[in-house]
């Protein structure tokens, strides 16, 4: 009998929350204040680490999937009555290519005319901080964590557990580096140079891209460049970002960018309520699925620093 109503409950909340989505068409609209002008500026939400696709593309909590993101972007490039974008950014960043392919979104957005303000809430860090950096300005909070212009690649090493425990792993392969990083093996010196030229290859691209979106000699950024982590405060004094404030203060100055009079219509792009996903996305992230490999090329702070941040 329990059985059976616990199986009634999810059915239940699997209607609920498809009922809610059917309803639940368009995007949600937001109005700045009473004043408002009917212009709009959309909202852009990049929150949770960057993959470049969520996991079966539902019921990925805490990911900002990079797919659907420039989705979100081309509908309001696409849409005329959109006249700028707001880019909310809360993560710690993620994945080399799909940080990568937003910021290239972000691009196209800005050269169909429309103008691009990130803003960025408790974090905007490594491939947060490369999105941000295709903006035509970055407003930060003092507290934000952001900066961590780097890249980062780990290999486990389990070689000497495999012998403790009697774990024997016989590899055939085509060429020397095929297995390249196994972990019951160790690291040869020229792989060693090899997985580093990757991370450096890498790096050297979010150089770039942060000297050309700050307007920075390469030189400078590479003094900045170390991996660490700056507040909002000191990222504005070393002209990482552009101005210190929250929601609102980007709102006002991408309305004067967009030549807006007036309170604009704010209207969130791709942002839906959708309980079982929320629900489902809880429950992924309590089993620790985690929905990228940690031992990729990553544009990512320490996890530490994560822990340290939501615990502050």
């Amino acid at each position: 009998m329990r059985k059976k109503l616990v199986v009634g409950l999810v059915i239940g909340l699997v209607l609920i929350s498809l009922a809610a989505a059917i309803a639940i068409k368009g995007d949600t609209k937001i109005m700045a204040g009473k004043a408002s002008t009917g212009e709009k500026v959309g909202v852009i939400h990049i929150e949770g680490t960057i993959v470049s696709s969520a996991p079966g593309g539902f019921g990925a909590g805490g990911v900002a999937a990079a797919d659907e993101i420039v989705a979100n972007l081309k509908e309001a490039r696409e849409n005329p009555e959109i006249k700028a974008v707001i880019l909310r950014l809360n993560t710690g960043g993620g994945s080399v290519v799909g940080s990568d392919e937003i910021g290239r979104e972000v691009e196209r957005l800005r050269r169909s005319g429309k103008k691009v303000v990130a803003v960025m809430g408790e974090m905007a860090a490594s491939g947060g901080y490369w999105i941000a950096c295709k903006a035509d300005k970055i407003v930060a909070n003092p507290g934000t964590f952001t900066g961590s212009i780097g890249v980062i690649m780990q290999v486990t090493k389990m070689k000497e557990l495999y012998n403790k425990i009697g774990v024997d792993v016989e590899t055939f392969k085509t060429g020397p580096h095929k297995d390249m990083g196994a972990t019951g093996r160790d690291i040869t010196p020229e792989e060693r140079r090899i997985f580093q030229g990757l991370v450096q290859d890498s790096y050297d691209d979010f150089i770039n891209v942060v000297a050309e979106g700050r307007k920075m000699d390469p030189a400078r950024v590479r003094q900045l460049a170390d991996g660490r982590v700056y507040t909002g405060k000191q990222a504005k004094a070393l002209g990482l970002v552009d101005e210190l404030g929250d929601f609102t203060d980007a709102v006002k100055l991408t309305a004067r960018l967009a030549n807006i009079k007036g309170e604009p219509e704010l209207v969130e792009i791709g942002r839906r309520d959708n309980f079982l996903g929320d629900l489902l996305g809880g429950l992924q992230n309590q089993g620790k699925i985690l929905p990228l490999p940690l031992e990729g090329l990553l544009l990512m702070p320490d996890p530490a620093l994560s822990e340290m941040r939501s615990q502050k």
